[in-house]
Order: structure tokens, then sequence, then C-alpha cells
């Protein structure tokens, strides 16, 4: 299935190397958009641009840093001419632990990549779309951690409970200029990022746990997440602005108390 609208655009996915990113990298490809991939990794984000055909631009950078997040859109724009689609997706996990023992410089480091990262990826978006007067969307990465507590993760729970709200005042800003904001909140979903989380939680027993306890009885993939993105970043969804949209396979309207080990 192809969304209206996605043919001749242009997009910029951070996090672009594995994961999500990759996914929906090669989702917007597929749909025909012209692609500019971003990650720290420059071996991986540059074999998954290999695999979304000729004219991906592979760019490394480190999303919290100002000047990098500046120089990524720089070139995209220097490649395409401009950008009309942003996912913003880069993340990283951090420590597992308790609330307790959560070092400063450990949280520092998360927030600074996936709260920082996706307020420079924002701020540098609004910049782009009012400098250019060109509508456009742009949609954020979050997680069911962003709606949910965990103290087995708080680093990344309070990164990704911030970025809903970068996204939604982005979203208020954006709105005269014709520019929509949405948030993706994924659970478990299969990716390089769910191996030391397993792991953290109790290994495969808590996992299977788990994905019993989704109604659908599986975890997520990356390409079901990035046709979500797809769909929120197409034409096909001119009136959805500033939302949170879970893909968890239900977990998040389930009963916790369900779950048996």
């Amino acid at each position: 299935m192809s969304f209206a609208g996605l043919a001749g655009r242009v997009a910029l996915v951070t996090g672009a190397g594995s994961g999500i990113g990759a996914a929906t990298a090669r989702r917007l490809a597929a749909e025909g958009c012209s692609v500019a991939l971003v990650d720290r990794d420059e071996d991986a984000v540059s074999a998954v641009a290999a695999g979304c055909g000729r004219g991906a631009l592979a760019l490394t950078a480190d999303v919290s840093e100002e000047a990098d997040a500046a120089e990524y859109l720089r070139a995209a724009v220097a490649r395409f001419g401009r950008v009309d689609l942003f996912h913003l997706n880069a993340g990283i996990p951090g420590p597992f632990g308790t609330f307790a023992d959560v070092d400063v410089a450990d949280y520092d480091r998360v927030v600074a990549v996936n709260q920082r990262g996706v307020l420079l990826g924002l701020r540098d978006a609004l910049r782009h779309f009012r400098a250019t007067a060109r509508p456009g969307a742009v949609v954020v990465t979050s997680s069911l951690a962003g709606l949910r507590a965990s103290a087995a993760i708080v680093p990344y729970t309070a990164s990704k409970h911030a970025v809903i709200g970068l996204a939604r005042s982005a979203a208020i800003e954006g709105a005269p200029l014709g520019v929509r904001v949405n948030v993706v909140a994924p659970g478990l979903i299969e990716t390089p990022m769910q191996s030391p989380l397993a792991e953290a939680l109790g290994g495969e027993p808590v996992v299977a746990a788990l994905r019993a306890h989704s109604p659908l009885g599986r975890m997520g993939t990356a390409d079901e997440v990035a046709a979500l993105v797809a769909f929120l970043l197409s034409d096909e969804a001119p009136y959805i602005t500033g939302a949170v949209h879970v893909i968890d396979g239900g977990v998040d309207a389930s009963d916790p108390m369900q779950i048996r080990l």
C-alpha cells in the first residue's frame, strides 16, 4: 500500500542506521521520496542508504550537537534543494537500573541524544519551513515509556516523556506554517535496542511474558512502525497534528495484572 503525496518529496530520517529509522528510510524511498539518512555510525547508515536506491544521501552526525544538527540539514538541502518531511527518530536506551542508582552523567548522555537531539531537529525543521514558506510534516519517535513510568529505565523514560512535550509545542507553532508534527510511541518492537532492555528486565522469560501480555501475542516490527510514520507524513493525514500515536499491539490498553512469569 502506498500513501498519497509522498512521491517526489524529500525526507530526512535521523537514527537511520538501524531499527525503526532504517525501516522508515527504506519505506519512504519505496514510496518515491528522496531520502537523507542521518546516524552517528557511518558504516551502518551508508549500508542502509545503499539499500534505498540511487540518490539516497548518507550523513554522519551526532544529533545532540548543535553544529551537527545544523550541518545535516544544510547537507540535505544542498543535495536536494529542500526537505519536506522529517522523522526525528535517533535515540539511545541508556543504562538500566534502579532510580536510586541513576548516575547523573549517564542521565545527561541519554537526555542529550533523545531529548536535545529532538529539540534541535524540531527547531531547525521549523526554521527551514519558515524560511522556505513551504508546508511539511514531522514525526518524532517517543516510546510507550513516554506514556508510562519505569524505575528500571529512568533516563530513557524521562527523555521520551519530554519529546512528547517538545513535539506538541512544535505542532502549535508549525500549524500556521502548514507544518504538522506528530509523535509515534512504539511498544516492544524487534530492533537492536530491545536486546539490552530484554536482558535488563530478566531475559527471555520476561520477554515471553511481555509478548504474551500483548493482545496480539507478539512483538511488533520496525516495518510496522515505519508504515505508521509514512502515513503520518503523507497527505492522507492532513488533519492530524500534535497527537501521540501508540503502536504497541494493545499493551497500553491491557491489564498489567495479567502478566504471569
